[in-house]
């Protein structure tokens, strides 16, 4: 069990908690992250690309010319593919993008991706995200405590479904880098798209259960 630090709202160290090696300390498995990160964003593609065939253009019913005797190469349509107005060879049809990816595979996928934060240190526990009332300066505020001099801060927090985070997710969304998810809507391109990683405390538990039981 690796130990990290716990923090409150305002940075302060509050205590430590242990969390799952099998989940914040395995060894990164890139291949497995970079497939998962591909199959998300391949189910993003809408796949409605579309050309017309020879047979889907319209017109060219009519011969262009006989088949004999002018020299030419014999044609039975001006809408060929060699034609200009004609129809298109091996264009894009209509497709979904999406690809099979196993389970085990997308599991060590997140959990690579967290260990990789941790191993970065870049993964902030956090005692609890509760907030008193909907108020985005107040949650600039938690990210200003938490700000180095690194340059853009792009964070990614992960809470669990059963605390209070409404008021903080309603007080982040005006805020364009920020992305909060529950555990269960945890996903490798959030994970990766950001360069810090807040976790309740709640959450880094529930995840250290839920990604390790196969």
């Amino acid at each position: 069990m690796a130990k990290f630090d716990v923090y409150d709202l305002s940075a302060k160290k509050v205590g430590d908690v242990e969390l799952s090696d099998g989940v914040f300390g395995i060894e990164v498995n890139e291949q497995a992250m970079f497939d998962a990160l591909l199959r998300q964003q391949s189910s993003w593609r809408q796949g409605t690309h579309k050309v017309k065939n020879r047979s889907e253009v319209s017109g060219g019913g009519r011969k262009p010319f006989r088949q004999k005797g002018t020299g030419r190469a014999r044609q039975g349509s001006s809408r060929a593919v060699q034609y200009k107005g004609g129809g298109v060879a091996f264009g894009p049809t209509p497709r979904s993008h999406t690809f099979k990816l196993n389970r085990k595979v997308r599991r060590l996928a997140l959990r690579s991706g967290l260990s990789q934060k941790a191993k970065e240190e870049n993964i902030y526990v956090l005692d609890g995200i509760k907030f008193e009332n909907i108020k985005t300066a107040e949650f600039r505020k938690v990210l200003d405590a938490f700000k180095k001099d690194e340059g853009r801060m792009k964070p990614l927090f992960v809470v669990d479904v059963a605390e209070d985070y409404e008021n903080a997710y309603l007080s982040s969304r005006n805020l364009s880098d920020v992305v909060m998810v529950t555990v269960e809507g945890l996903n490798i391109y959030d994970l990766v798209n950001a360069n810090k990683l807040f976790v309740t405390k709640a959450a880094a538990a529930k995840l250290g259960e839920v990604l390790t039981d196969e």
